[in-house]
């Protein structure tokens, strides 16, 4: 499965717990496309959050995110990956 990296704008002095309920939607969903969101990051200064996630494409990452309602255009497929 590939790996996609997509960020967020328009979140800005959303806490901890609001991010989680975002995610929480994202997880409720993501079977239904066959994406997996592994984790997210929130810098609440600025808005943005960054999302992590394994899927079979783009388009169903964007998809599960329409369908918990916060999309997003700016996605990322991370092909190369060290450690």
């Amino acid at each position: 499965m590939a790996k996609f990296m997509d960020v967020h704008s328009g979140f800005v002095g959303v806490t901890e717990e609001q991010l989680r309920e975002a995610h929480e939607r994202d997880l409720a969903v993501e079977a239904s496309e066959g994406v997996h969101f592994e984790r997210a990051w929130l810098d609440p200064e600025s808005g943005k959050v960054f999302c992590l996630s394994s899927g079979p494409s783009k388009e169903a990452v964007l998809r599960v995110h329409e369908k918990a309602g916060h999309p997003t255009t700016e996605i990322y497929e991370l092909p190369i990956e060290i450690e």
